[in-house]
Parts: C-alpha cells; sequence; structure tokens
C-alpha cells in the first residue's frame, strides 16, 4: 500500500463520533444490561420462588427463593462463552457490529421470559426454560459492556479516558433507577396477588422499547477510530483468542480485582432487598424508595470515581475505594436493622464505594490490552469478574445469613475486598501506546 493510500486510511479512521453520539452510543446498551439484570433480580427475590418453585414454596419460602437466586447465577455462567464469542468478532470484525448483535441478543431473551408459563402450568420445564433464557441473556450481556467501554475509551483524549468510561457504566445506575422504578410504581398500584399472576411481567415485556431505541443509536454509530485505525493498518487479528493468551495474567488479576464490585452489587441491590422485606420487615414498597434514593449516590461517584483515575491514576483509585470497602463490610451488618436511617447509610455509604470502584474499571480494564485483544481481554476479565464476585453473592448470602448471621455477611464482603486489593497490587498499569492515535 502507498504511503499517501495509507494517509487517507489514517485521515479517514481517526474521525470520532460527537460527544452526544458517544454517550448515547456506549451508555444506553449498558443502560438495557443493568435494566434486564435488575428486573429479574427484583422478580428472584420476591416472585420467582413462587412461580418458578411452586411445591417448595408451599412448604419453605426462603429455599424457594435460594433456588430463584439460583437461576439468577445462570446468566453468569454463561458470560465467559459470551466474552469468547463476542470478544473474537469484536477484536476480528469491529467494535459496532458486533455491539448490535449483543443488543438483539440480550433484549429478545428478556423479552421471552416476560412471556413464561410458570411451574403450574408446565411443570419444571417452566424451570428449564427459565434457565435456558437467562443464559441466553449471559450470552447477550458478555459481548455488551466490553463493547461499549471501548466504544467511549476508544473516542477519547488521553487525558480523559476514564471520564469517558463512566459513559457507559453511568447506564448501570440509569437501569437501576428505572428497573426499581418501574416495579415501585406497579407493587403500589397492583397487589401482591395481581403481581404473582401477571404484574411481574411487565418489566420484561417493557425492555423491547429500550432495545429498539438502543438498536437505533446503534445503527448510527461510526466504529472507533482506534480500531478503524487498527484495520486500516492490517493490525487487527485473525485468532483474538488465541492471541490472547499471552496476557493470561492481566485476565486473572483483572477479574479478581474487579470481583469484591460485583459482590458489594448484589450485595446492596439484590440481597438486601429480599432481606429487608423478609429478614427486617421492610414492604417491598420502602425498601424499593430506599434504594432508589440511594441510587444518586452510586452515579455520583462513579463520575467522582473517573475524574480521580485521571487525575491521580487507574490504580491508586481503585485501591484507595477497595481499602474504603474493606473498613465498610466490616460495620456493614451493624446498620441492618428495622430503622429508615441505618438502612439509608448501609445502601448510600455502599453505593458511594460501588459507584468509586466501577467507574474507573471502565478504562482500567481495556488498558490492560493492546487493541488486537483488548475487546476479548476486557470483557473476559469483567465477566469473569461478573461470576467471580456476583453470580452467587445473593444466594451465599442468603445461606451465610440462615446458618451464620448477618455478619457473616459482611465477612464475606471483606475477604472479597482483600482479594481484590491483593489482586490490584500486583497487576501493573499498561503503558500501551496504541490506546494514541
Amino acid at each position: 500500500m502507498s504511503a499517501s493510500a495509507t494517509a487517507s486510511l489514517s485521515r479517514e479512521a481517526v474521525k470520532r463520533d460527537s460527544v452526544p453520539e458517544i454517550i448515547a452510543a456506549s451508555m444506553v446498551g449498558t443502560a438495557i444490561e443493568f435494566y434486564d439484570n435488575y428486573c429479574y433480580s427484583i422478580a428472584a427475590a420476591s416472585y420467582f420462588g413462587t412461580i418458578f418453585f411452586t411445591s417448595v414454596a408451599k412448604s419453605n419460602p426462603a429455599l424457594a427463593t435460594l433456588m430463584a437466586f439460583v437461576t439468577f447465577a445462570v446468566s453468569f455462567l454463561a458470560r465467559p462463552f459470551g466474552s469468547l464469542l463476542f470478544g473474537h468478532f469484536g477484536d476480528k470484525m469491529g467494535r459496532k457490529k458486533t455491539l448490535v448483535i449483543a443488543l438483539m441478543t440480550m433484549g429478545i431473551s428478556t423479552f421471552v421470559v416476560g412471556l413464561l408459563p410458570g411451574y403450574e402450568q408446565i411443570g419444571a420445564w417452566a424451570v428449564v426454560i427459565l434457565c435456558l433464557c437467562r443464559a441466553c441473556q449471559g450470552v447477550g450481556l458478555a459481548g455488551e459492556w466490553s463493547g461499549a467501554a471501548l466504544v467511549a475509551t476508544e473516542n477519547a483524549p488521553a487525558n480523559k479516558r476514564a471520564l469517558f468510561g463512566s459513559f457507559p457504566n453511568l447506564g448501570a445506575p440509569i437501569g437501576f433507577f428505572c428497573a426499581y422504578g418501574i416495579n415501585l410504581l406497579l407493587t403500589t398500584t397492583l397487589s401482591k396477588d395481581q403481581m404473582l399472576a401477571f404484574g411481574w411481567r411487565i418489566p420484561f415485556l417493557l425492555s423491547a422499547v429500550l432495545v429498539i431505541i438502543g438498536l437505533y443509536v446503534r445503527e448510527r454509530m461510526s466504529e472507533t477510530p482506534i480500531f478503524a485505525k487498527a484495520a486500516a493498518e492490517k493490525r487487527t487479528s485473525k485468532h483474538p483468542l488465541a492471541d490472547l493468551l499471552p496476557y493470561w495474567k492481566e485476565v486473572l488479576l483483572g477479574t479478581v480485582a474487579m470481583g469484591i464490585t460485583y459482590t458489594l452489587f448484589y450485595i446492596l441491590g439484590t440481597w438486601s432487598l429480599s432481606y429487608g422485606v423478609a429478614g427486617l420487615n421492610f414492604t417491598q414498597p420502602q425498601y424499593l424508595g430506599m434504594q432508589m434514593v440511594s441510587v444518586f449516590f452510586f452515579a455520583a461517584f462513579i463520575i467522582v470515581g473517573c475524574l480521580a483515575a485521571d487525575k491521580y491514576g487507574r490504580k491508586k483509585t481503585l485501591i484507595f475505594f477497595t481499602a474504603g470497602t474493606l473498613i465498610f463490610s466490616l460495620v456493614a451488618p451493624a446498620l441492618l436493622q428495622h430503622n429508615p436511617v441505618t438502612i439509608m447509610l448501609f445502601l448510600c455509604i455502599g453505593f458511594v464505594f460501588m459507584g468509586g470502584l466501577f467507574g474507573p474499571c471502565g478504562a482500567y480494564l481495556p488498558e490492560l490490552f493492546p487493541t488486537n485483544v483488548r475487546y476479548s481481554g476486557a470483557g473476559l476479565s469483567y465477566n469473569l469478574a461478573a461470576i467471580f464476585g456476583g453470580a452467587f453473592a445473593p444466594s451465599l448470602a442468603t445461606w451465610l445469613v440462615e446458618t451464620h448471621g448477618v455478619m457473616s455477611v459482611g465477612w464475606y464482603m471483606a475477604v472479597m475486598a482483600a482479594l481484590a486489593l491483593v489482586a490490584l497490587f500486583l497487576i501493573k498499569e499498561s503503558k500501551d501506546k496504541d490506546y494514541e492515535l
């Protein structure tokens, strides 16, 4: 290829979408991802034990809820496969096409959950189909975050990469707020019997509207300039998964470092809802309302964490918030009382640390890998962290409280935070120059 042709391709490759377009394209999918996950987590905590494990619920409601939380974990177990699948095509074909397919996979699976018959209609097949939908949801989810993070960070100036990386992560509190808001509206207007009969389906069916909007936004986005430049210069990988093998240490340490993020997320958002209603005797609308207020702290500290990561470095910022989470874990169980003030302290302080951890990971994980394996590497680390830290967090916390008391949940979070600190100290921050145009 001639020098002039290469220069022409490079000039074309560095064309960027506008900042509003980058925000919309990166944020919309993760908002839908967390909306879907939280709709499922609320349903698992409140309704799925009765609907899909009916015979167990009649004799042991706590066991039925625990079994419902196990179906929640199915999505996470499917994520590594989705990471490898979408990472392969994302690093080979580009971010845009892969993200469109991931969004469709995720959206269709969520919509179908809203149509499923329960145990009383088709018996154990209801659980089988539910788990199949949840697995497909996990495959789609696995390709979503890493691609969205790259859309943001591969369009970012070097000194604002963590801030741009906050765009997809801000989709989490938006999805949280929408999921909990819709469920709060439903639980205050419908009776419990109506929610069990049909009300639980409505949030899943409404996800179709979000997916249509997301597809419209994603179809209009451009390929990221860094991937387009790499493609023009023939630097993309033909075999991304094979090329990822030398980076196994970065995948492993990134997984452990981010594990506490997911543990904290699903203890605060999923397990505490179940425990707050069944164990502390709050009504569901009361607890949902407190969670909706606390999520604003989550959103605010995603931005705070990213600004700190750009100013002081990703590693220092993550170490600071992880150490804070470790301390919080040891005092958190004392706040779990039938007292709105202490519950709000538990939720708000927890979400402060959650935001500080979750925000910088949008830049931190992708920067551990070069362009040719960045989608695969960042996605695999992120989704393995979801399994390691979050897949069994609600069910494990439920079991721990039943067998060892509520203080054991604090020790569980503290152990996960300590492991994350060890991983952060061991891992080296990347100085990869191919992130620069």
